[in-house]
């Protein structure tokens, strides 16, 4: 259930990206609940869906949240297939799967201000929305199951999510209702899937917190797929009551003081009373699940029961199987990610210059170059690659710079020339080149023994005398 607050804001531009990924589509579309577009992840991997959370450090005041929570209460997958075997009643959240080629269509929304496809200067809707003509008189296209001409908005969420699996492109919509002339709906979003473009401060979406909805989704056909070994996403969870909202939330949805915030993460613990929680249970693809939650964790995204995971609708389902698994597991197994947490960006030094010891060396002498970074090089150093745009100027294929350290030194070497040339010298790392010139002066005439001045031989390829 949504218990929302709305604040007027500025109306921020949408982006939408030219460039899409390589995607999939079901052989047929518009699909209800068909195959996702590849690749994998959904959203880039540094989403914060995606973002790995196991070495996280734990909030200081993870252990009130927890008992806010209650300690004791069992988790609950909140998703499974049909609520009877062949009856419009569902659970979990379905989906449709279209097309770049769906039309599109306008939505009324009762919060126009914080919606996608919408002119705000009028408050009305734009023709924005690829939804399915199916998803107004088929089951199964809507959240609970029921076509979308039936108006069950006051007793349930309603959700209607849309992919289109040509671009990427994530449309979510809450509350929804077809009229028999329109669509309506309590608010809407948008989500370029290519891209981590987060909502505008304030703004809701078709969930509380204002992040999208399906990629915190547990889905079979990545949990009971023996291919995949790590599921590599966070799960979407609701607790009864929340307060305020934290990165990677946009959105508040109340105020009651000791709940946790919109965006907050819960980590299943490692180990408890010495032993991992989540072999508790045999199943081995719900153990996968678990381990997902260690590591990727739960992100509170809307106010409901307390400890339910989202997952799709999906008639594979067997909840035989999964309501026993995670009623293995209570709130008092995880704790809470210090609020608002951002993994490090640890922004790898780049090539600054390269330098060399002098300008000018007559030919058969050697000098000295340096390669100096940006910072120091991470554990394990790395690696710069050196050239020479001549053979009279000879440098090492490539330099390694310790751990540690911002530069290094290398050796340079020239050969006897018979007259003045030029050499570049070039560095490279990372896609970021450096140049140096060096000249390099003809090579006097020398004298071996007694007698006259002799010419230089075997230089410049020419032929000993």
């Amino acid at each position: 259930m949504h218990r929302r607050i709305r604040t007027a804001v500025v109306v921020a531009a949408l982006s939408f990206a030219a460039s899409v990924a390589l995607a999939q589509c079901p052989a047929t579309v518009p699909a209800a609940n068909g195959a996702i577009p590849g690749p994998l992840p959904l959203f880039p991997a540094d989403n914060w869906w995606n973002t790995d959370i196991s070495a996280a450090p734990v909030d200081a005041n993870s252990g009130n949240f927890i008992n806010f929570v209650g300690g004791t209460r069992k988790l609950h997958p909140d998703f499974g297939g049909e609520a009877s075997p062949g009856s419009v009643s569902i659970y979990g959240m379905p989906y449709a799967i279209v097309d770049g080629g769906q039309s599109k269509l306008a939505v009324t929304f009762a919060y126009w201000d914080e919606s996608d496809g919408v002119n705000y200067a009028t408050g009305q809707g734009v023709p924005f929305y690829p939804i399915p003509s199916q998803a107004a008189t088929q089951p199964h296209w809507v959240e609970g199951g029921a076509p979308g001409n039936l108006d069950q908005r006051a007793g349930s969420d309603r959700h209607l999510l849309i992919i289109d699996c040509a671009q990427r492109h994530l449309y979510e919509l809450y509350n929804v209702w077809y009229d028999g002339t329109k669509w309506r709906a309590g608010s809407g979003a948008f989500f370029d899937m290519n891209t981590n473009n987060r909502r505008p401060e304030t703004w809701t979406s078709a969930d509380a917190a204002g992040l999208a909805i399906f990629p915190g989704l547990v889905r079979y056909d990545e949990a009971w797929n023996p291919a995949i070994t790590d599921i590599g996403h966070a799960f979407r969870v609701t607790v009864r009551a929340t307060n305020g909202y934290v990165y990677p939330a946009s959105h508040r949805a109340g105020s009651t003081t000791g709940a946790l915030p919109m965006g907050a993460r819960l980590r299943l613990k490692k180990t408890v009373g010495g032993l991992d929680p989540a072999l508790r249970t045999s199943d081995a693809n719900v153990q996968k699940i678990f381990h997902a939650m260690q590591k990727y964790g739960l992100i509170v995204a809307d106010n409901g029961s307390d400890m339910y995971i989202t997952g799709t609708f999906d008639t594979r389902w067997n909840n035989d199987v999964l309501n026993p698994a995670f009623a293995l597991l209570s709130a008092g197994d995880f704790e809470v990610v210090q609020l608002g947490w951002k993994p490090t960006v640890v922004t790898p030094p780049a090539l600054a210059t390269l330098a060399l010891g002098v300008a000018a060396v007559v030919g058969g002498e050697s000098l000295t170059g340096t390669v100096t970074l940006s910072g120091a090089a991470p554990a394990g150093g790395l690696t710069v690659a050196l050239q020479s745009s001549t053979t009279l100027a000879v440098v090492p294929a490539s330099v390694t710079i310790p751990s540690g350290q911002a530069s290094v030194p290398f050796a340079i070497t020239t050969r006897p020339t018979r007259r003045n040339a030029s050499a570049t010298i070039v560095a490279s790392y990372a896609g970021v080149t450096k140049t140096a010139n060096l000249r390099i002066d003809q090579t006097p005439l020398y004298r071996p023994g007694p007698g006259p001045l002799r010419t230089l031989e075997g230089v410049d390829g020419a032929k000993p005398k």
